[in-house]
């Protein structure tokens, strides 16, 4: 068993539901502690929040790398729909099976092994090499890189470049490299209207009626068109509520949740104003909006780091990755404000939140030689 193999399995047997790390953390301090690396705790609320480094920020004969992950995981599901058991790593057919083993227990062990590996042969190595790892990003990330980024801020310690470890891979390993995120801008609609009988519309409003035009021209409208690294604005409607349960019976309110997906060509405040235009059109006059933005659009303009991983992955798995900013949203998001060149690269995401997620065996490996080449590109010339 590979090193990075067995430092996966025993973080899959640690029930880390967030915000719960369940002593993820603490098992990787106790292993980079006794090679150097200083151990700093930043918990906030129930979340757990550490970096460890080695080496010196701020050092002008080499950078300041650090690697972001997050040891909590999204909950199992069903017990009795996995083949094995979830928080009992388990191998078949070459395949590593259990809860966050793609996202993103195995690449948070390939980044440490890299990191052992480094300090061992280069224990001088030029600038600074850091992991940051919180207990709540598949939570509401309140109290995670959040709360830790404000502390860098504050501070003036962000690192320079920053290489996050979420699942950004596709068909093979390293095929495709993040360079910046979509936004995600939640709006959170409740209309209200008049409830009566079906049969006498002349005494109704029917707030479903309202809503159904205005969600037709939301979501066919055309928000902007991206740009060579972001693909176009969209929304989606992710829940509507309504009704009493009576099929004879209009409700008086209606509820309904909505997602954007934004290119940096519609910032927030404007997919605000105009939502809100629209549903005046649409006569909505008795309505109520609330709306959470999960993160604003970010891209990192071409660095050493991206140019340090593109080499690492054709040197290592013999590819050219593709460079875009697609998926979900992630924590590099909080740190690309700082100034920091944001990356990500990690396993492949086709199982993960799923029943029986798992990852490639040769792939946890191969992912921590890509890791140790860019530490080692970046750190010891």
């Amino acid at each position: 068993m590979n090193k990075t193999l067995e430092l996966t399995c025993s973080l899959i047997e640690r029930a880390s539901l967030t915000p719960d790390d369940a002593g993820c953390q603490q098992l990787l301090a106790d292993r980079l502690e006794p090679l150097g690396f200083n151990t700093e705790w930043l918990p906030f609320g129930d979340t757990s929040n550490v970096i460890f480094t080695h080496g010196k920020a701020g050092d002008p004969a080499g950078p300041s790398l650090w690697f972001l992950g997050h040891t909590d995981v999204v909950p199992s599901g069903p017990l009795e729909d996995w083949t094995s058991p979830p928080f009992k790593a388990e191998i078949r057919n070459g395949f590593l099976y259990g809860r966050g083993t793609a996202d993103m227990k195995g690449a948070v062990a390939a980044m440490v092994i890299a990191a052992e590996d480094l300090v061992r042969e280069h224990p001088d190595h030029a600038g600074q090499v850091g992991i940051l790892l919180t207990s709540d990003e598949e939570g509401d990330a309140g109290d995670g890189i959040t709360k830790v980024a404000d502390v860098l801020r504050q501070r003036g310690t962000a690192p320079q470049y920053c290489l996050v470890g979420e699942p950004s891979s596709h068909a093979h390993l390293g095929d495709i490299v993040r360079i910046g995120r979509r936004g995600s801008v939640n709006a959170f609609i409740s209309a209200q209207g008049v409830q009566g009988h079906s049969a006498f519309p002349e005494a109704l409003d029917n707030p479903i009626h309202r809503l159904a035009a205005f969600l037709n021209t939301l979501t066919t409208m055309e928000w902007d068109r991206g740009d060579e690294n972001f693909p176009p604005t969209h929304c989606q409607v992710t829940n509507i509520h309504s009704g009493t349960g009576a099929e004879n019976v209009t409700p008086g309110h209606a509820e309904v949740m909505i997602n954007f997906r934004n290119s940096p060509a519609t910032p927030a405040e404007e997919i605000k104003s105009k939502v809100e235009a629209l549903l005046e059109k649409c006569g909505l006059q008795r309505y109520e909006v609330a709306w959470r933005i999960s993160g604003h659009p970010f891209r990192s303009e071409p660095g050493a780091l991206r140019a340090a991983t593109v080499d690492a992955i054709r040197s290592e798995l013999g590819i050219q990755p593709e460079l875009n900013t697609g998926g979900g949203t992630s924590d590099g998001r909080f740190i690309a404000p700082l100034g920091t060149e944001v990356l990500e690269l990690g396993l492949l995401n086709e199982s993960i939140h799923k029943i029986d997620e798992n990852t490639s065996v040769d792939d946890l490996n191969a992912l921590s030689r890509v890791y140790h080449r860019i530490m080692t590109g970046l750190l010891t010339g």
